[in-house]
């Protein structure tokens, strides 16, 4: 059975985050996707505009997901650790590079975790902050 780990906010769930989950998805039997926690959020990118027990819940519910969990506020090697995936798939946008990854998980004893990288979704709002800003754009014309 190969396990893959997915991972990240997934604040307002939109086509981005499907097509992500259904790549990360086909790539094994078993689908676990960490969702970062409101700390973490806050930290890397913004004030998260669902709470982190809403989010792990809605992402658990997703047909390609065979289940979600709560990242830990700090070292995410503890997090691959608890996990033990064959394969991680990183979403198109997130900052780690495939190579250093793998690096730096063969140097913590992880033995060949194959690292990744999802395609981008094409479609025009597969992005929070796009969503966000049209709401934005919309009420400011009313």
């Amino acid at each position: 059975m190969t396990r893959v780990m997915a991972s990240g906010v997934f604040d307002i769930i939109h086509t981005g985050h499907i097509s992500y989950l259904e790549q990360a998805k086909s790539h094994g039997d078993e689908l676990i996707v960490v969702i970062a926690c409101d700390n973490t959020v806050r930290r890397k990118k913004h004030e998260p505009v669902t709470p982190e027990g809403m989010r792990v819940r809605i992402v658990d519910s997703l047909k390609p997901v065979d289940r979600a969990v709560l990242g830990k506020d700090g070292d995410i090697f503890d997090t691959v650790r608890e996990i033990n995936p064959d394969i991680i798939v990183l979403g198109f946008d997130q900052h780690f590079k495939e190579e250093k990854l793998e690096s730096d998980l063969k140097e913590r004893g992880f033995g060949n975790i194959k690292v990744l990288r999802a395609t981008e979704c094409a479609e025009d709002l597969a992005a929070t902050r796009r969503i966000i800003n049209k709401i934005n754009a919309m009420e400011d014309k009313s």
